[in-house]
C-alpha cells in the first residue's frame, strides 16, 4: 500500500491508546475519558493493525506498554494536545472572552485577590465562564503543562520551560506578632532580626514556607526555623494570637488575616523589605494568549487599591 493510500489513525483511536498509555488499566483508562471498556480494548486494535505494530503488553493482571508503545504513547500525546490547541484557537477567533477558563491559584494568593478577579471578570467579560481550582504550586504548573489548566496565578518566578509569566505586582512582607513581643508593631525591622524569632511556617509544598525559608537564609539563618507548621495563614495567625511564635504575612493577606484576633500586632520591615512577585502565568505559545495579556493588563489596573507595587506590562 502506498504512502497516500495509507489508513489513518482516527482521533478517538489516538485517544483511547494515550489513556491506556497513562493509567495501565483497560478499565480505569474507558472511565478516564467516558467510552466503554470493550470501545476502548477495539480502538487500541484497530489502532496497532493501522500502524502494524504492538503498542501494549497485555497480561491477565497489568497491561504494560511495549517499547513501541512507549516511544508512540508520547506521539499520540503531543497530536492530542495539538488538536486541543487547533479547537482552542477557533475559539478564541470566533469569540474572545468566551468558554471556559481554567484558572489555578494557589492557596496563599485565592483568597486576597480572587474577589478582586471575579469583580473583574463578572463585570467586563461576561461571557467568560471562570473556573477556579485552588492547589499549590507543584499541582498548577503540572496542570498547566498537562493541558488540565489554562492560566495560573501564583507566586513566581517558576524557571519551568514552556511556561511564560505575565508579571502582575511585587508586595513586601510583613512580620506578625503577639501584642508583647518586642518587634510587634515596628516599622524599621531589619531582616537580621528573622536570626532570633520562633517563626512560624506554612506546611511543605506551599510556596510561601520556602519564600520565608529563602528570607531567613538571605538574613544569616542555617537553620530551619521552627517545628510547628500549619496547613493555612489563618491558622498560622491564630498560633501566632496563642504566642506560639511570629510569622510572616504578604502583605494582600493582612487585612484578612490580622484581623482575626486582638491578639495580634503588625511590624514592617526596613527598606528594602522581603517581598514577592505575583503573576498569571501560561503556556509558551498558548492559543489564548492575546486574552491572557489583555486580562493581565486589565487585572493589574483592578488591583491598584491594593497594599501592591504594580509592574509594567510583561
Amino acid at each position: 500500500m502506498t504512502a497516500g493510500k495509507r489508513r489513518q489513525p482516527s482521533l478517538s483511536q489516538l485517544r483511547a491508546f494515550a489513556a491506556v498509555a497513562e493509567h495501565l488499566h483497560f478499565r480505569d483508562a474507558a472511565a478516564a475519558i467516558g467510552m466503554s471498556q470493550p470501545a476502548l480494548s477495539g480502538a487500541v486494535s484497530a489502532l496497532e493493525e493501522i500502524l502494524g505494530v504492538t503498542l501494549l503488553e497485555r497480561t491477565t493482571r497489568k497491561v504494560l506498554l511495549s517499547p513501541a508503545g512507549e516511544r508512540l504513547a508520547v506521539r499520540a500525546k503531543a497530536v492530542l494536545t495539538e488538536v486541543g490547541a487547533l479547537l482552542e484557537e477557533a475559539e478564541a477567533v470566533r469569540a474572545p472572552f468566551t468558554g471556559a477558563l481554567r484558572l489555578g491559584v494557589i492557596p496563599t494568593v485565592a483568597p486576597y485577590l480572587l474577589p478582586t478577579v471575579l469583580r473583574l471578570v463578572h463585570g467586563r467579560y461576561p461571557d467568560l465562564d471562570l473556573q477556579v481550582h485552588e492547589e499549590q504550586t507543584a499541582s498548577l504548573i503540572d496542570g498547566l503543562t498537562s493541558g488540565r489548566l489554562d492560566l495560573l496565578l501564583l507566586a513566581v518566578p517558576l524557571g519551568v520551560p514552556g511556561i511564560a509569566e505575565l508579571p502582575l505586582f511585587d508586595e513586601d512582607f510583613v512580620l506578625v506578632t503577639p501584642p508583647d513581643h518586642w518587634l510587634g508593631g515596628r516599622e524599621d525591622i531589619p531582616r537580621e532580626a528573622l536570626k532570633e524569632l520562633n517563626l512560624l511556617l506554612l506546611d511543605e509544598g506551599h510556596c510561601l514556607r520556602d519564600q520565608a525559608l529563602d528570607i531567613c537564609r538571605e538574613a544569616g539563618r542555617a537553620d530551619a526555623p521552627v517545628a510547628t507548621t500549619a496547613a493555612g495563614l489563618a491558622t498560622l495567625v491564630q498560633l501566632v494570637a496563642g504566642g506560639l511564635g511570629c510569622t510572616l504575612l504578604p502583605r494582600t493577606a493582612l487585612k484578612v488575616e490580622a484581623t482575626r484576633s486582638t491578639r495580634l500586632l503588625t511590624g514592617y520591615f526596613a527598606d528594602p523589605a522581603p517581598s514577592r512577585r505575583v503573576a498569571l502565568a501560561m503556556r509558551t505559545g498558548a492559543a489564548r494568549g492575546a486574552e491572557y495579556r489583555e486580562l493581565a493588563t486589565a487585572l493589574r489596573e483592578a488591583l491598584r487599591p491594593l497594599p501592591v507595587r504594580l509592574l509594567a506590562h510583561g
